[in-house]
């Protein structure tokens, strides 16, 4: 394999990407891409990773410039949002061809989709979780957070917990984090948004979400704000890997990377419950996509890596499950057999959920994201400083997301 660098392998010609990840993603796609070029006889794919946080940021700004790499790694919630400017070149032309996506698990096909016509490669089926250090809560002689497990119930196991493990709190504080919030609505019957885009969840809402974390946070549940500000979205600073608290808030598939940076036993489950008999906060979305950038001048080299990556059978050996389940049947039967114990947590997650599982929602407004990392994230750091009540944040997280919509509009 071609040398590594921090955060980047170039070349001054030929296919280029980028995505999110760390080192150990980075490793399995490095491989997977010299597959691809021993496989065609081609060159080097060239290609930049980095932290979740830092990415968007990147990506907007090479998109802006008419630079963009050939293939994007692509969240679901902004499929919509970069499709709709005319970033991404839709891929229905390669469907039978260069692209095969016959043996795809339906949801993923669909999941792929705006207005009708497809525009990514789901690389994996996944969703997200509460990541527990199990051995920390062993520590302290408390059952981990399981299948029942409420928020008030963390909250009653506080003092235990804090007693037994030294600089260490229960959770981090996900009061901005956006999965958490959605899982959270979707318990009490409610959303992010509506189906035609519009905020689905008002201000009283938006205040109670910020309260319950405020109390979490004053309990000392979760991580003061000054810790949580250390974390940047990569998994090497979050909390759960820093030692700052015993659960994260994951996707699933990244139970083998966080495990392999932390000496404690881990184990995925459901995110707490608002309340016993909860149902419906889960449900099934893309890990990620690939997406081919519009500006591209090697499309077809370009669809032919993302074909290669879900398809190539010694490639999802390389891939595993980092990036979720794979969505091809081939490719997902190739390599469960060969599966550690670890690894069959993540698969067995979705079997395990029952009523807990619900129906994926549609792509969000192509302005979630700026409403994710301009209003959520900020608006919940200064509740968690002092600076704002969950009230004041509450009403201005409402008012602030239907501006972002309207100028979206």
């Amino acid at each position: 394999m071609a040398a590594l660098a921090p955060a980047i392998r170039a070349q001054e010609t030929g296919l280029r990407t980028i995505f999110w990840g760390g080192q150990a993603r980075a490793e399995r796609t490095f491989k997977v891409f010299d597959l691809f070029s021993a496989a065609r006889g081609g060159g080097p794919v060239a290609s930049e990773f980095m932290g979740f946080n830092d990415y968007w940021a990147k990506v907007a700004t090479l998109t802006a410039g008419g630079n963009a790499p050939d293939l994007i790694q692509m969240d679901y919630r902004y499929i919509v949002e970069y499709a709709r400017r005319g970033a991404l070149a839709p891929l229905d032309g390669y469907l039978g061809g260069a692209l095969d996506v016959s043996d795809f698990d339906a949801d993923q096909v669909e999941a792929g989709k705006v207005d009708g016509k497809l525009y990514g490669v789901s690389l994996g089926a996944g969703g997200f979780c509460l990541q527990v250090n199990a051995s920390a809560f062993e520590r302290a002689g408390l059952p981990a957070p399981g299948p029942e497990t409420s928020y008030a119930d963390l909250a009653g196991m506080v003092s235990d917990f804090n007693a037994a493990n030294a600089g260490m709190h229960m959770l981090m504080d996900a009061s901005g984090n956006e999965p958490a919030l959605e899982n959270w609505l979707r318990q009490r019957g409610k959303a992010l948004y509506t189906p035609d885009g519009a905020l689905a969840f008002d201000a009283a809402d938006a205040s109670e979400w910020f309260a319950l974390w405020a109390d979490l946070r004053g309990k000392g549940v979760c991580v003061p704000a000054d810790v949580q500000a250390l974390s940047t979205g990569t998994i090497d600073t979050s909390m759960l890997v820093s030692g700052k608290a015993a659960t994260g808030i994951t996707g699933v598939n990244e139970l083998i990377a966080y495990q392999a940076l932390v000496q404690d036993t881990l184990k995925v489950t459901n995110m707490p419950l608002v309340a016993a008999g909860g149902k419906g906060g889960h449900y099934r979305k893309p890990t990620m996509l690939w997406t081919l950038a519009n500006t591209s001048t090697l499309k077809d080299e370009a669809v032919d890596l993302a074909n290669f990556f879900t398809h190539d059978l010694e490639a999802a050996s390389v891939l595993g499950l980092e990036r979720g389940i794979p969505c091809s049947a081939a490719s997902r039967e190739h390599i469960v057999t060969g599966l550690t114990d670890l690894e069959k947590q993540t698969v067995d997650f979705f079997a395990n959920l029952g009523d807990l599982l619900g129906d994926i929602p549609p792509p969000p407004p192509a302005a979630a994201g700026e409403i994710d990392l301009s209003l959520l994230r900020t608006i919940s750091q200064e509740i968690a400083f002092g600076a704002k009540t969950p009230e004041a944040g509450g009403a201005e997280m409402v008012s602030g997301a239907n501006d972002i919509l309207a100028r979206a509009g």
